[in-house]
């Protein structure tokens, strides 16, 4: 079953079962022509060292990949800039102000939720904590855990931007 069908078994204009696939990523309407394109969300991760090379992660709290490790981060709401949605994830999920230092790179990912797959571009900045704040795990993550760039196991993070992120910086840790 292709993911349209599995999104809309109707179409979502007028209701008409006549919603066809037309191409990787839109289908059309037989009956009244509307068009619908599945475009890629945006989503943030905050890559967060300490003086001692260790990384801030995060544990997933709830599913896709509940209990695997993960990085701060979400996706992008409607009328945020990269830099505003990893802010209020912080705010959200750490409890803390952080700063964007530096845009890192991104991946592409396939984020899998109630059954249907969402194509993501993942984004990934250096960011700096505010002070001495304290870390505060909330909202959809159950703990945080510094972890040494050196004993990172890319295998222990769910998701697979996450995990190809993970390989990618240890690989240029002092590169950055």
């Amino acid at each position: 079953m292709s993911q349209g069908s599995r999104t809309f078994g109707f179409c979502p204009c007028c209701g008409s079962p006549e919603f066809e696939k037309k191409g990787e990523r839109n289908w059309r309407c037989k009956r009244c022509g509307f068009d619908f394109y599945q475009n890629v969300a945006s989503a943030v991760a905050a890559i967060i060292i300490d003086k001692d090379k260790g990384l801030l992660t995060t544990r997933r709290g709830i599913e896709p990949q509940k209990g695997t490790l993960d990085l701060p981060g979400g996706f992008v709401e409607y009328g945020e800039t990269a830099e505003e949605a990893l802010q209020r994830e912080a705010k959200e999920e750490l409890g803390v102000k952080i700063n964007v230092v530096r845009y890192l790179w991104s991946q592409a990912n396939i984020y899998t939720y109630s059954g249907i797959d969402v194509h993501t571009l993942d984004q990934f900045f250096l960011c700096e904590i505010d002070g001495d704040e304290r870390l505060t795990p909330m909202d959809d993550i159950s703990e945080t855990k510094w972890i040494s760039i050196e004993d990172l196991d890319e295998n222990q993070f769910g998701l697979t931007s996450i995990r190809e992120t993970i390989i990618r910086l240890k690989n240029c840790i002092f590169a950055i």
